[in-house]
């Protein structure tokens, strides 16, 4: 999957990578309710650094200095498969180095501003109108008005959804998104859809 970019069309954001996917017709959609609140975060990317094995030793990932945390993503292994220390152990409140385990990318990441208790529900289907697998995220009243509120504030920064201390997707904010509702597609079949929507979701 390409690079993912928010765009805002009526009452409902589209997370997209601009490409086709491969899945065309209709389907009804598959539902998910976040299983466990606290492991979801949304976090804002700070740093994006290229796949590539791990350089040097830094084991703070943590930390609030850039130095460091820049350090830390060059020595971070984000092979599959590997164990994560953290492991959903990370402090929300506090700076991440985590990474995209399927693309390989690293990424420092702010502190959290949402939860998984600020998603009501993750769906996914395939969208009649463009024939592409959409995924869609609906927040709580609370967590939509903290969504429009940072979308609004950050259009053109990444945000990554992380679950376990591990990043799932990380669109760039293209406008605000207001209306509480959030629709990821891309070039994913809609198998490949219904499991970033259980990722989501918490497994």
């Amino acid at each position: 999957m390409g690079a993912v970019r928010i765009l805002l069309l009526a009452a409902v954001a589209v997370l997209a990578t601009g490409c086709q996917a491969e899945v065309a017709g209709h389907a009804v959609p598959t539902g998910f309710v976040v299983k466990d609140g606290t492991q979801l975060r949304f976090r804002p990317v700070l740093a994006e650094l290229p796949p590539g094995p791990p350089t040097g030793s830094a084991t703070d990932r943590q930390s609030t200095d850039p130095a460091t945390q820049q350090a830390a993503a060059q020595a971070f292994d984000c092979a599959q498969g590997k164990p994560d220390p953290l492991d959903g152990h990370d402090d929300p409140a506090r700076p991440l180095v985590s990474c995209d385990r399927v693309q390989g990318t690293k990424y420092v990441l702010a502190p959290g501003f949402l939860g998984g208790d600020d998603v009501g529900r993750v769906d996914a289907a395939v969208d009649p109108r463009t024939g592409r697998s959409v995924i869609s995220i609906s927040f709580t009243a609370a967590g939509a008005k903290t969504w429009a509120e940072w979308t609004g504030q950050n259009i053109g920064k990444q945000v990554a959804m992380v679950l376990k201390s591990r990043v799932l997707t990380a669109p760039t904010v293209q406008s605000a998104i207001t209306g509480g509702e959030t629709q990821i597609t891309g070039n994913f079949t809609l198998p490949e859809a219904q499991q970033l929507a259980r990722d989501i979701a918490g497994g």
